[in-house]
């Protein structure tokens, strides 16, 4: 695209660094640019910098650096690329903190808004939105122009040779084609069109069919006086689209064409049409939503840069996937002015909708539902009649294939954003997913789902303590916390930070108001007692995690039962795991990833070889799993283990059980 005014450089503290990927990737230090090291070493901090404030997994760092035939030393050598780059990028602005952590879902780059150029320029492309949502459409022209400015040529040109380098700069190039039809659109509106003529032509010689920009340049050189031009556009775009796809443009596009003849200038221009308010179907933000703000920053800029159409967000029952999505739904109106939906794909009981219903209530929402029926009880699960669940489905298989169409359908035509809620597995939405268009869908998951590809994945850890804190001063008041901060700290932790698991014991603690922190401190920190406290009138931990415990399968419980006894504070080693399940490493290695898959076990920040990683059962998890150990829980037998077990290790099971002396042949055996 026609290449913008060069930036001078950007405010901030003296002494921060400053990235820029929209462009060469450079780094600055109070204006002078910095070197960055051997392409290699470049091309690792490319990859995190494309993705900020979000977890990259191991293997697309190596796949960025070696796309083809990684060397048996491309760990180590990643290890030394990671340490330069701690090195150039210095701690964050938080209290020091290292800026570039490793944990469960790969290297997490925290950085903030002013210090990286795809950073602001997504804010600046969501504030001018916003802006021509309101009317304001000057203040809209602004801001999206001072979007565009952030742009000094094609971005990371320099590292386009690496396939995974090249693709995120696409996904950046597509970003700044909607914001410069958006800016230039805006201009139209307000008359200035002679300022968008030049670069809307320079583009569409680049996108010859794109229809967006071909409606802008034709607007804008009728606006100028241009008719004869603007009309062959129109004819161009017509024989193109004949000649390379055997189509006729669409019918809005006729439908312009058909207004701008035989009209005067004053008829010519365009106004860009105000929609009437979209359905809207979510839950009501929760005013005690706390933190998460790089999480949530992270899902805005994904989300309503329009690149990305599918986003999971996964973590452990309990740790705000829910709640984060909400929020971020109820600030994405801007982007999606075709309506933002809320389903939850599990009941109440937390078992599983089936695909027909939440289909069906999709298509409710959307207008398209036919052919359905009312679904028989035995079908709505757990006895629920289908008078009380509400649900109609369609009444046959074909049935439910035409509404799945029609759904594809009204998703290619529309910009709308579905949250689908707790999903189970990979299979309950897979078939729900767009395949074309502008709708987004916001998945949240207990577990990984590793099934589903391509998706922007956004992993959910613990909060910090700080961040916990402040959810319960929420819930408590900030001047009973500061009564006993020690005590309201090892509430926290009691909890393991999980924002479920805070929440209930505020809502307690509320009510309780006799009772001193430090008293039920001293309830949580016993094991025995610490999920019988956590209850607030019908919400229970307890039960939110029992939810996940009948999700995994009876071997991955085995296992988890297993692993949960190995400390008292749920952490453990690839060597201490491997004799608790009496197997082989590399059986105890997938057993492991396995519930890390699920959700059951997290990675804390450590080395990236699995011999040296620390692995974790989050507190209340593992009381829970000893719980059900203790209370006889029963055990695998043998054969079932190697059910799970075998399917993973296949042929080299017998050999790596055999690794260490004792260990049974069969995987995973409960011994």
């Amino acid at each position: 695209m026609t290449r913008p005014p060069v930036r001078t450089g950007s405010a901030g503290a003296a002494g921060a660094v400053h990235f820029s990927l929209l462009g060469p990737l450079t780094a600055r230090r109070d204006g002078r640019e910095l070197p960055l090291g051997p392409r290699k070493q470049r091309l690792v901090l490319a990859t995190l910098l494309a993705r900020p404030n979000t977890p990259v997994p191991v293997d697309v760092l190596t796949d960025a650096v070696w796309p083809d035939d990684p060397p048996r030393t491309a760990r180590k050598n990643l290890q030394v690329y990671i340490s330069a780059a701690r090195a150039l990028l210095g701690p964050a602005g938080d209290g020091g903190a290292d800026r570039l952590v490793h944990g469960c879902g790969g290297y997490h780059l925290r950085i903030a808004e002013g210090e990286l150029d795809t950073l602001r320029f997504g804010s600046l492309a969501r504030a001018g939105r916003a802006a021509a949502g309101r009317g304001d459409v000057a203040g809209a022209a602004r801001l999206l122009r001072e979007a565009l400015d952030l742009w000094e040529g094609p971005p990371l040109h320099d590292l386009r040779d690496s396939a995974g380098v090249a693709e995120e700069a696409d996904r950046l190039e597509a970003r700044c084609l909607t914001v410069y039809e958006d800016w230039a659109e805006a201009e139209i509106e307000l008359g200035r069109a002679a300022v968008a003529v030049d670069g809307l032509r320079d583009l569409v010689e680049r996108h010859p069919l794109r229809e967006r920009l071909r409606a802008a340049w034709m607007n804008s050189l009728h606006q100028s006086g241009r008719q004869a031009e603007a009309l062959a556009v129109y004819d161009d775009y017509r024989q193109l689209m004949a000649r390379e796809l055997g189509l006729e443009p669409s019918p809005a596009m006729a439908a312009l064409y058909r207004s701008m003849l035989g009209r005067g200038r004053e008829a010519r221009r365009p106004a860009v049409p105000r929609r009437t308010p979209a359905p809207v179907a979510l839950p009501a933000g929760t005013g005690a939503f706390t933190g998460r703000r790089e999480e949530l920053r992270g899902l805005l800029d994904v989300l309503g840069g329009g690149e990305e159409r599918v986003v999971v967000v996964s973590g452990p029952g309990g740790a705000g996937k829910s709640a984060l999505a909400v929020r971020a739904a109820h600030l994405l109106a801007d982007p999606f002015p075709d309506g933002r939906v809320h389903v939850r794909v599990r009941r109440e009981d937390g078992t599983a909708r089936s695909r027909a219903e939440v289909l069906a209530e999709l298509g409710r929402w959307c207008g398209i539902a036919e052919a359905r029926t009312e679904i028989p009880a035995t079908a709505t699960g757990a006895g629920v009649p289908a008078t009380a669940a509400g649900v109609e489905v369609p009444a046959t298989a074909g049935a439910l294939a035409v509404l799945a169409e029609a759904w594809q359908e009204w998703q290619a035509r529309h910009r709308a954003l579905v949250v689908l809620d707790d999903v189970p597995d990979e299979a309950s939405v897979r078939g729900l997913l767009p395949r074309s268009g502008k709708c987004a869908v916001l998945v949240t998951a207990r577990g990984q789902l590793p099934g589903l590809a391509p998706v922007h994945r956004i992993a959910l850890p613990a909060p910090a303590d700080g961040e916990a804190l402040e959810l319960l001063g929420k819930l408590i008041g900030a001047g009973r916390l500061r009564t006993d901060p020690a005590a309201a700290l090892r509430i926290v932790r009691a909890c393991g930070g999980l924002p479920l698991a805070v929440e209930v014991s505020g809502m307690r603690l509320a009510v309780l108001r006799h009772l001193p922190l430090a008293e039920y401190a001293d309830r949580l920190d016993d094991p025995s007692a610490a999920l019988d406290e956590l209850v607030a009138g019908d919400v229970s931990v307890r039960h939110r995690i029992a939810s996940g415990w009948r999700d995994l399968a009876e071997p991955d419980r085995w296992v988890l039962g297993r692993l949960a006894g190995l400390a008292d504070d749920g952490c453990f080693t690839l060597d201490r795991a491997t004799v608790a399940l009496g197997c082989g490493e590399r059986a105890a290695i997938r057993a492991v990833e396995s519930l890390i898959d699920a959700g059951a076990v997290t990675s804390p920040a450590g080395e990236v070889t699995a011999h040296a990683a620390l692995y974790e059962v989050p507190r209340l998890l593992c009381l829970f799993a000893r719980e059900q150990t203790a209370a006889g829980e029963p055990e695998m037998a043998a054969t079932g283990a190697q059910g799970t077990a075998g399917d993973r290790e296949a042929s080299g099971r017998q050999g790596a059980a055999g690794d260490r002396t004792g260990a049974p042949a069969v995987a995973l055996s409960p011994g």
